[in-house]
């Protein structure tokens, strides 16, 4: 394992630790709310996709605060969905990701109750992070994300659903 690696698993271990019993999530955490894949062409990824799960990709939006265009492989209830992402012109990250890795999984998304409490949680045991506040998401959501170092190079979103859509 990389030593940056390492020390951010003993940074987040050690948050967890020594300030909140149970995890750093403790009582905010629902369970995964979706894995993200970063796609160059919606339409023949969802194709792709929603052959193999069987399942329509649904509820495309552009994303206009985060210039990314999602939609979503909805499985049964209960179980995370599979968001597909793709960059809206200007998005350099995203375009970036996929010019050096192609299409290829790009985040796990975990469902929060309170996603300001979590994020000031994070912040309070030094964990890196991307978003200080919510910003909003597909959906209607609020999303947050934590920088890729915090967890040894992945990136996580975390989620604060508004009503019941999922």
């Amino acid at each position: 394992m990389p030593p940056d690696a390492r020390a951010a698993y003993q940074q987040l271990a050690h948050a967890s630790a020594t300030r909140t019993p149970g995890g750093v999530l403790a009582g905010l955490l629902v369970g995964i709310d979706h894995v993200g894949l970063c796609v160059s062409d919606m339409a023949a990824a969802g194709g792709g996709w929603a052959a193999l799960l069987g399942v329509p990709l649904t509820d495309r939006e552009d994303v206009a605060p985060q210039k990314t265009t999602a939609a979503f492989l909805r499985m049964p209830e209960g179980a995370a969905a599979v968001e597909l992402v793709c960059p809206m012109p200007g998005n350099a990250g995203l375009e970036r990701f996929l010019a050096q890795r192609g299409d290829a999984m790009h985040h796990i998304a975990f469902a929060v109750t309170d996603l300001s409490a979590a994020l000031e949680r994070l912040a309070g045991g030094g964990i890196e992070l991307i978003d200080r506040a919510p910003r909003p998401g597909a959906g209607g959501h609020l999303v947050a994300f934590l920088h890729p170092r915090a967890l040894g190079g992945t990136l996580v979103e975390l989620v604060e659903r508004k009503g019941d859509k999922r």
